[in-house]
């Protein structure tokens, strides 16, 4: 099974810059999609073989996330079920026979870290979210998680080292969630390749590929030996990150 994911930077403008074209040429099981700032009805899109699930923020033209799949799912689900991080349409989650599937856009700390401490309280509930999926059955999480884990990750470490995204903190959140079961599939099958999937669209960055690599898939360490490949396709434009890639066995 394919799975794409991609943060798409609002999807009416990533329409008009050829999403369709790239959704079917990728012609994915799975198509996730993170920070599509929609509200219900303001976009029409439908593809032939797919069903859609959509979670919207309260708050217009902001956040919001949607998966289009192949396989109708057993159960569908929106959010984490915690009042306080429910309202930015950041998650949703479809159960199969033997798996699930969650996509995520996790809060970004923001300028000058305002938003650490919410980030904070979030990777906690959305660790313990998790893990309390991984009890029942394993799990494969895609999404802009923003955050650039290691130094390979990022372009220039060093002079990022305490802006949002490359934090210790936020760091050290994603090693935590590692440590608890999860494999970063990208890093897993290609430890040591330098490749990223979000540049700033100042001072030319992708021109000059100063990118940072905060779009992952992530899935149940008992799925490892199911990985096929994963796959960053910085060669697809039409918003500020590129569309990351998983093939599983499942």
């Amino acid at each position: 099974m394919k799975f794409i994911s991609w943060n798409v930077n609002g999807l009416r403008a990533c329409v008009k810059k050829g999403f369709e074209d790239s959704f079917k040429k990728l012609d994915s099981d799975f198509f996730c999609l993170q920070e599509t700032k929609m509200q219900a009805g303001q976009l029409d899109i439908r593809f032939d073989g797919y069903e859609s699930y959509w979670n919207y923020a309260d708050k217009k033209g902001y956040s919001g996330t949607a998966i289009f799949t192949k396989h109708h799912p057993l159960h569908v689900s929106y959010g984490m079920q915690i009042e306080e991080d429910d309202h930015e349409g950041r998650v949703i989650t479809l159960e199969y026979d033997n798996f699930y599937l969650v996509t995520v856009y996790t809060p970004n700390s923001q300028q000058e870290l305002r938003r650490l401490d919410y980030r904070m309280k979030w990777e906690n509930d959305f660790l313990r979210y998790l893990k309390d999926l991984d009890l029942k059955k394993p799990v494969v999480i895609c999404g802009d998680m923003n955050v650039a884990h290691e130094e390979i990750d990022i372009k220039n470490p060093k002079t990022n080292h305490k802006n949002a995204g490359f934090t210790d903190e936020e760091r050290e959140k994603m090693t935590i969630l590692l440590s608890n079961g999860f494999i970063d599939t990208f890093r897993y099958k290609y430890p040591e390749q330098v490749t990223y999937s979000w540049w700033s669209y100042r001072f030319h960055a992708r021109e000059k590929n100063a990118g940072w690599r905060i779009d992952y898939f992530l899935i149940s360490d008992r799925l490892k030996d199911k990985l096929e490949d994963a796959k960053i396709h910085t060669e697809i434009e039409g918003s500020d990150h590129c569309p990351v890639e998983v093939t599983l066995s499942l």
